[in-house]
Formats: C-alpha cells, sequence, structure tokens
C-alpha cells in the first residue's frame, strides 16, 4: 500500500485531474470530494474512481473548462447549469446562495442541471447540514433498474441522501440509493474478479446472478422490490424532469468512454429547523440516544462520521497497483 499525507493525496488528485484536461477551479472541488470518501471509508467513490474521471476528461464526456452558471429564480429557489463539467464546482456554486437564504427563510431550494457524477452524495448534504441545517439532496444516473415485471432499465440507482446537524455537529447522514447496492460496488468486483452476492443484481435475462460482469450488462436490483424502484422514480422526477437534465435513459454511462456528457441533474433543498421548532434539538437528540443504547443499532451514518473523524488525522492509503495507474496518467 501507498502511503500519502492528506495533503500529499489532494495535491495527487488535483494534479491529475489537470493534467488530463481539468481546470483548477474545476479539479479542487472534485478533489476535496475524492479525498473525503477516503476519509469516510467509502473507497469506492475515492481513488479508485480518479480514472474513470481522467478518462471521461480525455474523450470529453465532461467538460475540463466548463464554467456553470447560477440563476437566482426567486429568494429560495437557485439553480446552476453545470455546462456538462463536474458536479462538485456546479453544486459549489448553488450552495453560496442556498445556505443563507435557507438560514433567513426557512427553506431553500437547488436545482443542477447538465450535470455529471456528483460521488457520494451525502458529501453534499454533509456540507449543507454543517451549518445547522436539515439537507436534503437526490440525483439520477444513468438507467440501470427495471421496474417491477420488466427487464429493460427505465431509472437509475439514484440515491437520496439527507443529513441532520445537532448538538454541534452532523449527527446523521442518511444515504441510500433505490437499489440494493451502489452500482460502483458491483464495478469494484468485476474488476477483481469477485462474486457478488445472490440479490443484488440480475443478468441480461432478468435472472438472478453472482457474477459481477454478467449484472453490469443487466440491471440492479431494486431495493425492496417496487418501493426501491418507487423511490429511484421519484428522484427521477425531481433531478431529471424538475432541473431539466437528461432522463436516465437518456444519459450515458458513467462507467466508460462510449456516448456525449451524460447531462445528469441533482436537486438539495435545505431547512433551518429554528424557523420551524423550538424542540427539534431535543427530539433529534431522543431518537439518537433511543437508537445508540441498543447494543448492535447504530445511527445511519454514523460508521462513515466516525471514519472521517479517525481517518482525518492519518495517511490515505492506496493499493500500490491504482497509484500506479493514477501516475501513470500524469505522463
Amino acid at each position: 500500500m501507498k502511503q500519502l499525507s492528506q495533503n500529499q493525496a489532494l495535491e495527487l488528485a488535483v494534479n491529475t485531474l489537470q493534467n488530463n484536461g481539468a481546470l483548477k477551479e474545476n479539479a479542487l472541488p472534485l478533489a476535496l470530494g475524492i479525498i473525503d470518501a477516503e476519509n469516510q471509508g467509502i473507497k469506492s467513490h475515492g481513488f479508485h474512481y480518479l480514472p474513470i474521471y481522467c478518462l471521461h476528461l480525455r474523450c470529453k464526456k465532461v467538460k475540463g473548462n466548463a464554467s456553470p452558471k447560477l440563476s437566482v429564480i426567486s429568494n429560495v429557489a437557485y439553480k446552476v447549469d453545470a455546462d456538462n463539467g463536474f458536479a462538485h464546482r456546479a453544486i459549489s456554486l448553488g450552495v453560496q446562495k442556498l445556505l443563507p437564504s435557507a438560514k433567513e427563510n426557512g427553506i431553500s431550494s437547488l436545482a443542477i442541471t447538465n450535470s455529471y457524477n456528483c460521488g457520494v452524495l451525502g458529501y453534499h448534504t454533509k456540507n449543507i447540514a454543517k451549518e445547522k441545517l436539515i439537507a436534503i439532496g437526490c440525483t439520477n444516473a444513468p438507467a440501470s433498474i427495471a421496474p417491477l415485471g420488466g427487464i429493460k432499465p427505465v431509472v437509475g440507482t439514484n440515491p437520496i441522501s439527507v443529513a441532520i446537524y445537532n448538538k454541534g455537529d452532523v449527527k446523521i447522514i442518511i444515504d441510500q440509493s433505490a437499489s440494493v447496492v451502489a452500482k460502483s460496488e458491483i464495478s469494484v468486483r468485476a474488476k477483481s474478479g469477485e462474486k457478488i452476492p445472490e440479490g443484488w443484481a440480475f443478468g441480461p435475462d432478468g435472472k438472478t446472478t453472482t457474477d459481477a460482469s454478467v449484472a453490469l450488462k443487466g440491471t440492479m436490483a431494486p431495493a425492496g422490490g417496487y418501493k426501491g424502484f418507487g423511490m429511484g422514480l421519484f428522484v427521477e422526477i425531481m433531478s431529471a424532469c424538475l432541473t431539466g437534465s437528461n432522463l436516465g435513459i437518456e444519459a450515458s454511462s458513467f462507467a466508460n468512454d462510449q456516448g456525449g456528457p451524460p447531462g445528469t441533474g441533482q436537486f438539495f433543498i435545505a431547512l433551518n429547523p429554528e424557523k420551524f421548532s423550538n424542540t427539534f434539538e431535543a427530539k433529534i437528540e431522543k431518537i439518537i440516544q433511543s437508537i445508540e443504547k441498543q447494543e448492535k443499532a447504530r445511527v445511519p451514518g454514523s460508521k462513515r462520521i466516525n471514519n472521517y473523524k479517525t481517518n482525518i488525522n492519518n495517511d490515505i492509503s492506496i493499493k500500490e497497483e491504482l497509484y500506479d495507474k493514477i501516475i501513470s496518467l500524469n505522463k
């Protein structure tokens, strides 16, 4: 394993993205997301994904010189056109308006269009919630989940995330896809040749499979059957229909160099609980305690929150093979 300090890891991510065509102002927000994913223990969205980002820069699936544009719809509604660049910079631009608006008005919203894979959705909701807010976010993805009874994908893994601040820190991060697992988890196993558990995905014939490579050619299993598809459909409506972005059935893959920019979307809502209730903090604390007092139970997001608190003070470990591949992308 290659050990890098936090600063070295960030510099490597930024430089690699720049050397493959991204302007620094577009590379830095994404690099910060990569490092955060590593520190949270979500390796599938950390350096593992950097070569794919670089591939998409080189094949113009994502614009390295994108210039996102902010539009003010009202004092509680904002929209950013990501210009087919990285989602991270566009989201950061919109959040600068979203935060003060939510604090003042109690609620505010942000739509992102002509966007791209936003990495760990909970990273963005966590950053919003840090400002003593409730953050809700969703993003659509290329179609990979078929409706109940069908075999052709209609919606993507389409995650939704909710982050809650309470008593000095973000205490809850719900971050879940409409599928049983994130598609990136299957991609990781396909590369390593590892089998996937039964019930994660279906092959092109609609039958369940444990072969990760076959699964990538088929569809993802929705979490909770028809309920998972319904949640994915809701996210599709919010992230694509409402923002004017590409539907999952229109978007190109996040995983290869086929097709043009995916043009997917994100949607965020921020709420100031102080404007709605003077007992919010106490009730959230009561919920947390009711979970934590159970020996084997844990609060959603607590594992990644604790990972971050531990890992932020330590070096980041990267597999030698992956590190060598990243170094080769800088030549």
